[in-house]
């Protein structure tokens, strides 16, 4: 086992090799999955006030355009576009998500990646290797921060705090860092990562994709353009006295930060998402999906369902914002026959008198004894008496019961139509499937701006 004092040596070491192992075949199939997801939630998200409020700030700020920001014609810095691009992948709840660091790898990973392959003109393999690398290390750092204990006891957002060092592993990758240069920009992500948990009163979810995505790919893009110019520091600012892990004693483990790093890829046990809205609200939606088409039972049939769900879980799932509310998206659901995009962010929805109606019927309640992250537990009740009754373990896109590739494109292409339009949504996507062939990355802008 690596001993503590070699925990960012080795972490050097590990990400300035990646570009020269060929990642296993099912990693890759996997990270070319999440490229796609992220990407359309980074497409879908621009339409959204936090992917949208970001783009006068860009006119601002100047700089060699050199970067795209998909969604629009605009060209900024590496940076800049990590940060634009990294919000309006977390502008709701479409993208991906990793329940062991309590981290969303995709938004922070991907951004920053793309940013660094247009910025250093790199290959789509190249792409691909510094996502999956990202995954790899931005959720290592968090879980060894501690994840949900790290947020709980500190009130910082592990998000912004494990996302800074994927992002930092993916755009050193692409820099070409050796490994001096990488350990100067862990140094770097050390001292710029950050993030408060107050983030769970921002309603409009616009800090949230701020501080879970656009400041820490953002960041990352920084810590590794410091080293790339040649900025020193720390050779040991992660393990070291002071250093990361020492900051938080009491719920660091600074060993989980390698553990079985080049064995076991972490974008293997990252959550891809079906329906587009919360995290807490996915086993709902399979719920009443499966009483839908399974049952083929009606709204008119359902006299009240509750559905009870861990503590925190309980509350969020209860938000003012239509895609983060547990009773709105099932009603939702019941009054159109199914859930999409469109209908989970349109504000008016939540003053339609017959989605409330509907809504009045489901009850969500705090689950005594529940771990932090079991799932929900549905109960329906007919009118006629009968009761149906749902415990299921994991989510559709989980990593035990993963999405289908169909099920991945279906996903994608309502997302793509969205931003882009329905005829650019299929070439976008069909690109991106062959990712590994493309020469250059900044081939691809015309599909996505």
């Amino acid at each position: 086992m690596t001993e503590t004092a070699e925990i960012t040596a080795e972490l050097a070491r590990y990400i300035a090799s990646a570009a020269t192992r060929p990642l296993p075949e099912e990693v890759a199939a996997k990270a070319q999955f999440h490229l796609v997801d992220t990407l359309a939630a980074i497409v879908s998200g621009r339409t959204l006030p936090a992917g949208r409020g970001i783009l006068p700030y860009l006119e601002t700020q100047g700089g060699t355009p050199s970067c795209s920001v998909p969604g629009t014609a605009v060209l900024t810095t590496p940076a800049l576009a990590a940060l634009a691009n990294g919000m309006a992948a977390h502008a709701d709840e479409t993208d991906d998500s990793h329940a062991p660091s309590l981290t969303h790898p995709g938004c922070v990973a991907v951004p920053a990646a793309l940013a660094s392959a247009e910025a250093n003109g790199r290959s789509g393999r190249d792409l691909l290797i510094a996502v999956a690398l990202g995954y790899d290390v931005g959720t290592r750092v968090s879980m060894a921060l501690g994840g949900s204990r790290f947020a709980d006891t500190y009130h910082l957002g592990s998000h912004g705090w494990g996302g800074t060092f994927g992002a930092t592993a993916a755009a050193a990758m692409l820099a070409g860092l050796d490994e001096t240069a990488t350990r100067h920009a862990l140094s770097y992500a050390v001292q710029s990562a950050s993030g408060n948990r107050c983030w769970v009163r921002d309603r409009d979810h616009v800090q949230k994709a701020f501080q879970f995505a656009g400041i820490p790919a953002k960041q990352g893009v920084e810590a590794a353009g410091l080293a790339a110019a040649g900025l020193t520091g720390v050779g040991d600012a992660m393990e070291g006295v002071p250093g990361l892990f020492a900051a938080f004693p009491l719920t660091s483990d600074p060993a989980l930060a390698v553990e079985e790093l080049g064995t076991r890829f972490e974008v293997m046990r990252t959550t891809i998402k079906k329906w587009t809205v919360g995290s807490p609200i996915q086993m709902a939606l399979d719920c009443i999906h499966a009483v839908a088409t399974e049952e083929g039972i009606t709204e008119p049939e359902i006299a009240d369902i509750l559905v009870t769900l861990p503590g925190q879980r309980s509350r969020v799932a209860q938000s003012d914002m239509p895609d983060v509310n547990l009773p709105h998206a099932l009603a939702l659901y019941l009054v159109d026959g199914g859930v999409g995009f469109a209908s989970l962010h349109d504000h008016d929805r939540m003053k339609d008198p017959e989605v409330r109606r509907v809504a009045a019927k489901v009850r969500v309640e705090a689950r005594p004894g529940a771990a932090r992250g079991e799932q929900a537990h549905f109960t329906l009740q007919t009118t006629d008496g009968r009761r149906i009754h749902m415990e299921r373990e994991h989510v559709r896109g989980q990593p035990a019961n993963p999405m289908t590739e169909a099920e991945i494109d279906e996903k994608a292409l309502d997302l793509f139509g969205i931003g882009l339009g329905a005829d650019r949504a299929r070439p976008l996507l069909e690109a991106l499937k062959a990712v590994e062939t493309v020469a250059d990355v900044r081939d691809l802008r015309p599909l996505w701006q």
